[in-house]
């Protein structure tokens, strides 16, 4: 059994990879269900594991990883699955980008990476046409994102440009991709004893200045999640920064001409660009199943790293390939000269390796950290408070939610 958090289009996509890998072989069946939110699978996954009704694979979302890594008892670890189950399983294979976040520090992957995207920069070329801007070149810095946005304006596009996943990209992806720490012992990879230090000179530049940009809705606040995204797609908003797995929804849902480009850097801060980080799930192997399903649940992790399965996996759904030779063959199928901008997510995480700041995140309770920020950040965007206020109230708020999960957990 397979609990996963994909529905519409990303759930039928789930559907066929299960039925495929079943048609494969004659041994083992993958049982996919869908359980809601990653939330609400996760939080279904704890529920039976304490009555014994688990599955052998949940979906789980990366900023859940420390509060699975903690619950030591509950899972078994991928690398510990494969080597038991003798099947092929070389981290060297997968992306350093992709496998970072959810590797322990031995470099051993601890889940399975699955879907995995990161934030890029769309963008309206009619309207960058109208406005006398050069259509094929998209802003790189943000001074640069500025003057468009303005210029946009002054043509009477209603919006300069708007982000989805506020915290996601504005500080999470924004201090990885200027190499700048979320929060001390290496964003948390190195301790549970990490403290939230984003409240930083740069970081607080940026916020203030999309304060002040939203005041002439060069800037403007879309909301939490994905809520931002249709503004773009229906033409109010002429910029986008949003997560690379939608790329195929603009595309089908925009009646203009797409752009793509990375995300804009400030250019006076040293080591930027560095690389971005990614989002999504990876797929979590839950302990106390029968001998059985692991053999066909490794089975099933070496179906899922094969470079056609995945490159297929990824040209349909604009997730990141896992592996180097999943993109290879992708690319040499010429996937990315037929779709302009699907490569440059690939091209952004890889920009440059992995630093302690721009590997990842592996802090608890991250999913209401997130939500402390996006509070705060919503204080600033409305002027009710300062940036630099604002951030120094969600890193109070984050750290006492970080030593709350550092007292309960077992590893303390």
């Amino acid at each position: 059994m397979w609990w996963h958090a994909m529905s519409g289009e990303l759930g039928k996509q789930v559907d066929r990879l299960a039925a495929e890998f079943n048609a494969s072989q004659p041994d083992y069946r993958i049982v996919p269900s869908y359980k809601g939110s990653y939330t609400e699978t996760v939080t279904a996954a704890i529920f039976a594991f304490r009555s014994r009704s688990q599955p052998a694979i949940v979906q789980v979302n990366e900023i859940a990883t420390a509060t699975m890594t903690a619950a030591k008892g509950a899972i078994y670890p991928v690398y510990e699955l494969m080597h038991d189950q003798r099947e092929n399983f070389s981290p060297a294979a997968y992306l350093p980008a992709v496998t970072g976040s959810y590797a322990d520090a031995e470099g051993n992957l601890l889940s399975f990476p699955f879907n995995a995207s990161t934030p890029i920069l769309y963008y309206n070329k009619d309207q960058f046409r109208s406005a006398g801007l050069d259509p094929e070149r998209p802003p790189k810095t943000w001074p640069e994102l500025g003057q468009a946005a303005r210029r946009l304006r002054d043509n009477g596009v209603a919006c300069g440009f708007t982000t989805s996943w506020p915290a996601w990209i504005n500080i999470e992806n924004f201090s990885a991709f200027h190499n700048l720490p979320i929060a001390t012992r290496a964003n948390g990879f190195a301790g549970l004893d990490a403290v939230l230090t984003f409240n930083n000179p740069q970081v607080t530049r940026h916020i203030t200045q999309l304060a002040e940009w939203q005041k002439t809705r060069l800037f403007d606040y879309g909301g939490r999640g994905q809520a931002a995204e249709p503004r773009f797609q229906k033409g109010e908003c002429g910029i986008f920064i949003g997560s690379s797995a939608t790329r195929a929804d603009i595309k089908a849902n925009s009646k203009f001409e797409v752009g793509y480009g990375m995300m804009p850097y400030w250019p006076d801060v040293a080591g930027a660009p560095q690389n971005s980080i990614i989002g999504g799930a990876t797929l979590w192997v839950l302990r106390d199943r029968p001998a059985a399903e692991y053999r066909g649940v490794a089975r099933f992790f070496a179906y899922l790293s094969r470079p056609d399965i995945q490159a297929a996996w990824h040209q349909n759904t604009g997730y990141l390939p896992i592996t180097r030779a999943a993109f290879d063959l992708t690319r040499a199928q010429g996937f990315y000269d037929r779709n302009p901008g699907a490569v440059i997510s690939i091209e952004q995480v890889t920009l440059n390796p992995p630093t302690e700041n721009s590997r990842g995140l592996r802090l608890g309770s991250f999913v209401l950290i997130r939500d402390a920020i996006e509070d705060e950040m919503e204080q600033a965007f409305s002027g009710r408070k300062p940036a630099r206020a604002a951030l120094d109230a969600a890193v109070e708020r984050g750290n006492r939610l970080l030593r709350q999960f550092e007292r309960a957990s077992p590893d303390r």
